[in-house]
Order: structure tokens, then sequence, then C-alpha cells
């Protein structure tokens, strides 16, 4: 497996959790501190958030980095705010 389709993996699963939170765009760009259009392009996946962002996404998607990471099969280790 390639780094490249190791990303598209991730990217996937970010996408996915953004769209199942049940959260707009924009609550979560609020939530996370970012412009709306930067969490539009991590749907799109134009753009990948950096570490830190990455981490309170999560907190605010409420799944465990784990999970979006491909390094956990289930998010048994999810949490909400």
């Amino acid at each position: 497996m390639g780094k490249e389709t190791v990303l598209e993996e991730i990217q996937q699963r970010l996408r996915e959790a953004i769209r199942q939170s049940g959260l707009s765009q924009k609550a979560i760009a609020e939530k996370v501190g970012i412009h709306p259009s930067t969490v539009n392009k991590y749907i799109r996946a134009d753009k990948f958030p950096s570490i830190d962002t990455f981490a309170i996404l999560c907190r605010v998607l409420g799944i465990s980095s784990d999970v979006i990471l491909g390094l956990a099969e289930t998010d048994e280790g999810s949490f909400k705010q």
C-alpha cells in the first residue's frame, strides 16, 4: 500500500466523520477555530489539517483519531463533549 493510498483512506474517513457528525461546516469551523471554507477543503480532500487542528477536529467530531488514521476498526474510544 502506497503513501498516497493511505492518505486517501484517511481523508475518506475524515470526510465521513464530518458528514456523520450532524454538524454544519460552519459549526465545525467555529468549534475548531478555522474558516468554514477550510472544512470544505477537508471534505473535498484538497487539504489535510495540521496535527493540532486534526486533534481538535477529532474531539469536536466525537471520534478517536485512531479511527480516522485507520489504527482502530471501531470507535470504542470515542468521546462526546
